[in-house]
């Protein structure tokens, strides 16, 4: 596995010096060069891969529930593949096709975070809204989910947040991706993308 990383280091080496050495106002086509995200626990498989953004035209993203992965396409062309982690044991994440609705950067979850109290302190850091207790002068705090991207009617998205255990479900029923690729992704997928979500 190091010696593939170490391929890819070369590659992109070259791949730069390339750009260096091309001379101005050449016609020559420019290569996109892919974008490679290790997991921080891991010395083998990127967590992300990103080609860019491609040329302008309509996007649209597969999940795969038993890949764990997301793939997204610009015109029919796959631009980038992430890890992702999806519902958990007794929370589904639902299959089928869906557009996303609603798009908001600093979302915070309403039903899923931590209790604090009065002091600000965490109590509860793994809370249900309605569910838990939150004490005198405390109050319950919503999970951040950044770069929301709505899917569904009951609260089901796509949103940056942790990949604890790669090709492994761990969320409530969101489908979670790394943060720089659910930032990419916001800024390319315009309300009504379609999404497909595959068992």
């Amino acid at each position: 596995m190091k010696a593939v990383h170490l391929l890819l280091i070369a590659a992109s080496a070259l791949s730069l010096t390339a750009c260096q050495i091309m001379p101005l106002g050449s016609t020559k086509e420019v290569v996109r060069r892919a974008i490679y995200v290790l997991p921080a626990d891991s010395s083998s498989s990127p967590l992300y891969v990103w080609h860019g953004t491609g040329t302008p035209g309509p996007v649209r993203v597969t999940i795969d529930l038993s890949q764990q992965k997301a793939y997204i396409f610009r015109n029919n062309q796959n631009i980038a593949w992430s890890y992702v982690a999806t519902g958990r044991s007794g929370f589904r994440t639902p299959t089928g096709t869906f557009r996303i609705s609603e798009k908001v950067v600093d979302k915070r979850s309403n039903k899923y975070g931590s209790i604090v109290n009065a002091n600000g302190v965490v109590i509860n850091g793994s809370a249900t809204a309605g569910i838990h207790r939150v004490p005198s002068g405390g109050r319950f705090v919503g999970a951040k989910m950044p770069y929301w991207m709505r899917l569904t009617g009951n609260g089901v998205g796509m949103h940056a947040g942790p990949i604890p255990h790669p090709g492994s479900p761990a969320s409530h029923g969101c489908i979670r991706m790394p943060y720089p690729m659910a930032q990419k992704l916001y800024a390319i997928a315009p309300y009504g993308t379609p999404v497909t979500i595959v068992p």
